[in-house]
């Protein structure tokens, strides 16, 4: 059994929103993507499989249109808005995320949209939402991501902020945008009625980022810096902050360990015999009582000389040997996994997590994560690749709406599909 096999929603996003729809076919729901005819432009976003840049071979595009049937549509065109409005009269939701006002603009928007249904739920994804001084501005994810506050305290003190590489924000947004359609729908099953789902990535950024970027400021009025792979703080003799890391380079790889005073009470003896076999000095831990805070008995030199302590320790150990000290020991550290290590990890293998989906157009398979949840009465996550360009056109054109092949066939040649 599928959570929202009842229900079909036509995908009309592009990168901004690709993940609303991923998240809700992965719960059954029956995802219609629409692109335009040719391909949709994210095609081109790589990586490619095995580097071949194809529009048909973009791994960006396997990973987050999985799930979905796939039709070509231009719905600029009067046959193409027609073609559409049949579409959302059995649809049950509408996903876009193209900027404020386009959909009403060529007459699909809501208010048209919900005469012709009204008990659509329409989700509208974009930067700014749909209304404020902001809503027409520009912006691609690295502007959202910095006017949401993730990026200020990302980096190294001493260089701009750093952000990553591909389009994280939107992911955000568009994991929203799928809850909120969601939680519309099954108002709808009281009410009977439809309506706009408005969810704007920045709003997203900045619920996501509050305790790490908003609650230092709510509670001590203190603007968060950048300080690398340091981030929690310790007041210091003088008043001022001594920024602790989160993360330590071990032999291997890096790992997570926090310095905090509960963590070291715990840690500190299994610790403390690991740096006494390894022959590392240990005074500058061993003049502290661990089960109690130190904030503001510190100065720099004495935290120093702590952190230089620790990194000597955990620079000649491997993750797993630290992991197996966490684990015997009940010391709070954590490894960092990489995709490879991810790939192997017990934890996932014994989930059954990652799930092989044949690619019969690539003559291979290729492994996806599995489903975000797992439901004791219901079926979540990948059970089939990413539409081909207009894979499902004859199946939904022509058996669902009923097109003649001699209809289909022209309005092929005339670029509406």
């Amino acid at each position: 059994m599928e959570m929202l096999s009842c229900y079909r929603v036509l995908d009309l996003t592009n990168e901004k929103g690709f993940f609303c729809g991923r998240l809700l076919a992965d719960l059954g729901a029956d995802v219609i993507k629409i692109e335009r005819p040719g391909g949709d432009k994210a095609r081109s976003i790589g990586p490619f499989y095995k580097d071949i840049p194809d529009p048909e071979k973009s791994l960006y595009w396997y990973a987050f249109n999985a799930n979905k049937r796939g039709i070509t549509l231009d719905i600029e065109t009067a046959d193409g808005k027609a073609l559409f409005k049949r579409l959302v009269a059995k649809a049950d939701a509408v996903i876009e995320s193209f900027e404020p006002g386009y959909m009403e603009k060529i007459g699909l928007g809501y208010a048209a949209l919900n005469e012709i249904n009204p008990g659509l739920v329409f989700t509208s994804i974009s930067a700014f939402g749909q209304e404020g001084p902001y809503k027409d501005y520009k912006a691609a994810d690295l502007v959202v991501r910095a006017l949401g506050g993730m990026i200020y305290t990302v980096g190294d003190t001493d260089r701009p902020p750093l952000t990553t590489s591909y389009f994280h924000s939107f992911l955000i947004g568009a994991a929203h945008a799928a809850v909120g359609t969601m939680v519309a729908l099954y108002a709808r099953a009281f009410s009977g009625k439809g309506q706009q789902v408005d969810a704007p990535t920045q709003m997203g950024l900045a619920f996501v980022g509050n305790a790490e970027q908003q609650l230092p400021w709510i509670m001590n009025k203190m603007v968060p810096q950048r300080q690398g792979r340091n981030r929690f703080n310790t007041q210091m003799k003088d008043g001022n902050i001594y920024y602790e890391p989160i993360l330590w380079q071990c032999k291997d790889g890096d790992i997570s360990f926090s310095l905090a005073t509960a963590a070291m009470a715990a840690s500190y003896k299994a610790i403390l015999e690991g740096m006494n076999q390894d022959g590392i000095a240990t005074a500058a831990l061993d003049r502290w009582d661990w089960t109690k805070p130190h904030d503001g008995e510190w100065n720099k030199e004495e935290l120093d000389a702590i952190m230089d302590t620790l990194r000597q320790y955990f620079a000649l150990h491997t993750k797993a040997e630290l992991l197996q000290l966490a684990l015997e020991k009940g010391v709070h550290i954590g490894i960092c996994l990489n995709v490879e290590e991810a790939l192997k990890f017990p934890q996932f293998v014994a989930r059954g997590f990652w799930v092989d989906i044949d690619h019969p157009e690539l003559g291979a398979g290729l492994t996806y994560p599995g489903g975000f949840v797992k439901l004791s009465g219901a079926d979540c996550g990948i059970k089939f690749r990413a539409p081909l360009i207009g894979e499902h056109n004859a199946e939904i054109y022509g058996t669902e709406l009923g097109i003649s092949r001699q209809e289909f066939i022209a309005l092929k040649q005339g670029n509406v599909i």
